[in-house]
């Protein structure tokens, strides 16, 4: 973090399911917050993330979240729709960051905001944990939504994650208009015997 710059950390949720979007979510932090609880959220309880999300969009000088949809998903690739999806959240930002933080090693070089990639950044930046956090609850609220429109696939525990589990319900149930088209689990491929 340098003195004086406005940054904003970028992280995203949900690149690896087999069914529903992509959350990305930009946080702008204060110079001075903490957090004890804050990591990155794949190391953290679920509950642990839930009681940091209100903390974290009442604390941030500016967050936002965005998804990018499995149509939208299919139609340009799941790493296309994470950066789209990190690029929609920072221009939804109310305060407009001069330098990105990103977490990973790819990004758009188009991005009129210069940028740094961090692998595993979320573990390593503040604001970029805090996107992760908001990406990781705002995703698994909106599953867990899906799971009662389309009962059979334990979206509500799985979140859409080729587990045993929701690839049996593909099998038994078919696909929905939630599912990612282009993603095809092995388990689901066709066989000639």
């Amino acid at each position: 973090m340098q003195a004086g710059r406005v940054e904003a950390g970028c992280d995203e949720a949900g690149r690896g399911p087999l069914a529903g979007p992509v959350y990305a979510a930009a946080v702008i932090l204060p110079p001075d917050f903490h957090h004890p609880l804050l990591n990155d959220s794949k190391q953290m309880s679920r509950s642990a993330r839930e009681a940091l999300r209100p903390v974290i969009e009442r604390e941030a000088i500016a967050w936002a979240v965005q998804a990018v949809e499995a149509e939208e998903i299919d139609r340009i690739n799941i790493l296309h729709a994470s950066i789209a999806g990190m690029l929609r959240a920072v221009d939804a930002l109310s305060t407009r960051p001069d330098f990105l933080l990103i977490d990973g090693n790819r990004f758009d070089r188009r991005s009129p905001i210069s940028y740094a990639t961090v692998v595993h950044g979320d573990a390593t930046y503040a604001s970029i944990a805090a996107a992760s956090v908001l990406a990781k609850t705002w995703r698994d609220e909106r599953m867990e939504a899906l799971a009662r429109e389309y009962p059979g696939y334990g979206w509500e525990h799985n979140a859409g994650y080729p587990t045993k589990e929701h690839i049996d319900a593909i099998k038994r149930l078919g696909y929905t208009p939630e599912h990612r088209k282009s993603f095809h689990p092995k388990e689901l491929e066709p066989t000639l015997f």
